[in-house]
């Protein structure tokens, strides 16, 4: 594999397309992330309320990014369908990330968290910092659920029936 590969080009080799998205995934977090501090922050809106928007800007140039540069050909050619499976499969995160954070927060989902009232981490890190280790921690899974979801929800079957039909011209052709 050529290191050019990596960045130019469509592909339907997963390790590429994995590479990939681990960028599009951080400009998505960088997007998610400064309109959640713009909008608590310039405008006051609450952090929950804000948190919501951030998140659907963070998914839609996920999603623009992606259908372009990780996963260039979708099994449903309807953008707006192909939009919304994308969607749900963020959604879904989004709450795996609660669910994931909620052990580690102080005001958790569902109240203070059991790892704080354990305190597991002793005196290595405060109580009210806990959630740091939960958000780290779901990142990764929530990043691996997002990607692998939409790899074989969204795009996997186009990709394997396109590399069949490539690989039958290629026989017929090495036939002829």
């Amino acid at each position: 594999m050529k290191l050019k590969s990596l960045f130019v080009g469509d592909t339907s080799n997963t390790f590429v397309q994995f590479f990939r998205s681990i960028f599009v995934g951080g400009i998505a977090t960088v997007a998610d992330m400064a309109v959640l501090i713009l909008f608590r922050e310039l405008f006051g809106m609450p952090e929950s309320w804000a948190a919501v928007i951030g998140f659907v800007v963070g998914l839609a140039v996920n999603y623009i990014i992606s259908t372009f540069w990780v996963f260039a050909k979708a099994k449903v050619k309807n953008r707006i369908v192909d939009f919304i499976g994308f969607a749900v499969i963020g959604i879904i995160g989004l709450v795996l990330t609660e669910l994931i954070i909620a052990p580690f927060s102080v005001k958790g989902i569902f109240g203070v968290g059991f790892l704080v009232q354990m305190k597991l981490f002793g005196s290595l890190l405060p109580s009210e910092s806990y959630y740091i280790i939960g958000k780290v921690l779901a990142v990764v899974l929530v990043y691996m659920w997002n990607f692998f979801a939409r790899k074989l929800i969204l795009y996997r079957k186009v990709e394997e029936k396109e590399e069949g039909k490539t690989k039958e011209k290629e026989d017929a052709e090495a036939a002829k």
